[in-house]
């Protein structure tokens, strides 16, 4: 709980996946990706609670058997912010957090910042994460890119390395790759769900546009720990070398 709001963290998960079929049950060392995902939330100092939504029996088996909690959602989302306020709407605490099951190594502290900034900030309804990078990073279509005012607003996301360095001189005028984790105030999530994707949100493939194409804004905080996302086998493949360099196996 933080500032008198209960907080719940919502791992999504789904077994289907067109690069990486059944990725949260990959084995990222001796654990599956999604034990690693919800380990690093229950780091948080910030969390009341942690569950998983999911729509596939054997992911909830395989969280209930390494003892976390998890919850049957429906098949029908459209993304897993979707299945992430369905849990919302049948929960009570004020601050919802979703951490995609897709990201291992996902730092609980810079959640947490996160979390804090949400219930500090005044007419901000959602907050999340960026992480400094270089041109060359910047330039994988992989990365999303962000831009903030002198606030740490959220300008713009996009797939392009922006800002756009049009004399070449980079260096001061730093680029950010956007961490996918959100957190959100669970009035404006429960909202959000019900708008329809918007121009912008469909041009990028960005559904966090929805949310600045209907004039709200999200609070992007600066973190200096990365993370790994888990799209594909080349992807799995460099998890399981990261994890062997942080457990020095």
């Amino acid at each position: 709980m933080i500032n008198g709001h209960g907080v719940l963290v919502v791992i999504p998960a789904r077994y289907a996946s067109s690069r990486l079929e059944g990725k949260p049950l990959k084995s990222i060392g001796p654990k599956t990706m999604i034990e690693h995902v919800y380990r690093q939330a229950e780091k948080m100092s910030t969390a009341d609670r942690v569950l998983v939504a999911t729509d596939d029996k054997r992911i909830e088996e395989e969280v209930r058997r390494f003892g976390g909690e998890a919850l049957m959602t429906s098949m029908n989302h459209k993304s897993g912010t979707d299945r992430v306020a369905e849990v919302a709407a049948r929960s009570s605490e004020g601050i919802i957090v979703n951490i995609q099951g897709d990201e291992p190594f996902i730092d609980s502290g810079a959640v947490d910042s996160a979390v804090t900034a949400l219930s500090d900030a005044s007419s901000v309804q959602v907050a999340t994460l960026c992480v400094p990078i270089s041109a060359d990073q910047a330039l994988n279509p992989d990365v999303t890119c962000v831009v903030r005012d002198l606030d740490g607003v959220a300008l713009y996301f996009s797939k392009l390395p922006i800002p756009n360095d049009r004399d070449g001189d980079r260096p001061g005028r730093p680029l950010y790759k956007h961490l996918g984790i959100y957190v959100f105030w669970r009035d404006f999530l429960l909202k959000y769900a019900t708008l329809v994707p918007t121009p912008l949100e469909e041009a990028e493939k960005l559904e966090q546009l929805r949310i600045l194409e209907h004039g709200e804004k999200i609070i992007v905080v600066e973190t200096e720990n990365d993370s790994i996302g888990v799209d594909s086998p080349e992807d799995l493949e460099r998890a399981n070398e990261l994890y062997k360099e942080i457990m020095n196996v």
